[in-house]
């Protein structure tokens, strides 16, 4: 096992990207002993740790047209655009099957992120400590508006990237000097001024949580900044990360399917092409 953190950003179906990478890594058998995943990317991590290697790319490909998967009757009948009910149901238990027991046996740390909607702050659920994992990275993936809030422990949670889209300083403050950042936009990439209309929905959905609803509202400024100090900390080689090599124009809801393989495909030659750095990197005292 390498003794090393691994962190995920979200993006819903842009993370056939992600799944690339994390394939290759399963196929090299490259396993980082903590691995923090948000949204989409908690999904990712799962099947990562649980060493399945084509689930994540399985299920998206394969279901992506499959309206108990992604539909926006899911919007009426389960107020959720994702279905998680199906996901980590009928879909984990007899589809793609998920390997629960490989899961819970790895010795690798998980941690899903989420956001707490009454203090609009990141918390964070691993692996062999909360008590419902499942519920947690629903929750990690739940985007307000088109999902409902997830409770975890008897907590009211929405999606991590809500918060903290990127929790690289966590895996830091975890203790982990190995920092390997796995991103679904390419570098460079920065989010534009929330539009006053996108605004004012959260505002009417939001308005009874005014916490959570200020941190939707600094989303933009939160993430660029991010984004300004992984370009400073990667530079000074205390981050590595792996990110589309140009702009990514798959959607966060994407259906064709061949975008998605290709995007896919685009995650495996990227982490195939960085793995001799990689590897400097991780073996640099």
């Amino acid at each position: 096992m390498t003794e090393g953190a691994l962190v995920l950003e979200g993006g819903s179906l842009r993370c056939l990207f992600t799944s690339g990478v994390l394939d290759v890594f399963m196929e090299q058998g490259l396993r980082f002993s903590y691995v923090n995943g948000v949204s989409a990317g908690s999904m990712c991590g799962m099947s990562y740790v649980s060493g399945q290697i084509g689930r994540t790319r399985d299920i998206n490909l394969n279901y992506v047209h499959d309206k108990r998967y992604i539909s926006l009757g899911n919007m009426f009948r389960k107020r959720a655009l994702f279905d998680f009910d199906f996901i980590f149901g009928e879909l984990s238990d007899d589809l793609v099957p998920f390997d629960k027991e490989a899961f819970e046996a790895s010795g690798q740390r998980f941690l899903a992120t989420a956001t707490r909607c009454r203090t609009g702050k990141p918390e964070y659920f691993e692996k062999g400590v909360c008590s419902d994992m499942m519920a947690a990275v629903s929750a990690s993936c739940s985007l307000p508006i088109v999902s409902h809030m997830i409770t975890v422990e008897g907590k009211k949670y929405l999606d991590g990237g809500l918060s903290m889209p990127i929790p690289y300083k966590k895996a830091m403050e975890d203790g982990y000097e190995k920092v390997v950042l796995v991103l679904t936009r390419h570098h460079g990439y920065r989010k534009g001024p929330m539009k006053d209309v996108k605004r004012k929905i959260y505002e009417k959905y939001l308005g009874p949580l005014p916490e959570l609803l200020e941190a939707v509202k600094e989303i933009p400024d939160r993430y660029n900044r991010m984004q300004e100090e992984i370009d400073e900390l990667e530079a000074a080689g205390k981050l590595f990360v792996i990110r589309p090599p140009v702009p990514v124009t798959v959607s966060r809801f994407e259906r064709d399917r061949g975008k998605l393989m290709a995007l896919y495909e685009e995650g495996r030659q990227t982490a195939v092409d960085m793995l001799p750095k990689l590897t400097a990197y991780l073996n640099h005292s």
